[in-house]
């Protein structure tokens, strides 16, 4: 049982004084073990509870947490609005994400669409209304400035600002 709650409650710290990120990643945390779930007899309440996450959370909140999204704990959400993460993306652990933010993949008309995902790496920061088209990665301690649209690879410890996202220095690694 005390895995089952360090599960569910492993964002909490990392939200404290923020009641909305909080509800939302326990709703998510739940909903994922909902998922994992596979007693015949749990099925109606399963069911039940992920209808109640996809209505208050996908959309009444406009947050896109896909239920088979891989997020490492301490993940803070800072106004969770507007939020839509691709179903493949993996987040690192102690990461942070603002409102109005994608994850997502690239797709060409023209072309066939991408395979890949996009990695997110441990304590990486990411600004308000960013957009983020993988497959990528961003290296861990990264910083991406609000409204930055990030087509390439972030090496760890760099800032990153603007639309196409450049470098905009690299800091000491601690």
């Amino acid at each position: 049982m005390s895995k089952v709650l360090h599960y569910v409650f492993q964002d909490w710290q990392a939200n404290q004084g923020n009641t909305k990120g909080r509800t939302v990643l326990l709703s998510y945390r739940i909903a994922c073990l909902c998922c994992r779930n596979t007693s015949p007899l749990s099925k109606p309440v399963t069911m039940l509870y992920l209808f109640f996450y996809r209505l208050v959370v996908q959309w009444l909140m406009g947050i896109e947490l896909p239920l088979g999204l891989n997020v490492g704990q301490n993940l803070t959400l800072h106004h969770g609005q507007a939020l839509v993460i691709h179903h493949q993306a993996v987040i690192g652990q102690n990461c942070i994400l603002r409102h109005s933010t994608t994850i997502g993949n690239r797709r060409y008309t023209s072309e066939p669409p991408e395979v890949g995902f996009i990695r997110i790496g441990n304590n990486v920061d990411i600004g308000a209304n960013v957009v983020i088209l993988g497959p990528i990665e961003i290296g861990d301690h990264a910083q991406i400035g609000a409204g930055s649209v990030v087509l390439k690879d972030v090496p760890p410890y760099s800032i990153v600002v603007g639309n196409p996202a450049k470098i905009l220095r690299i800091k000491k690694s601690s």
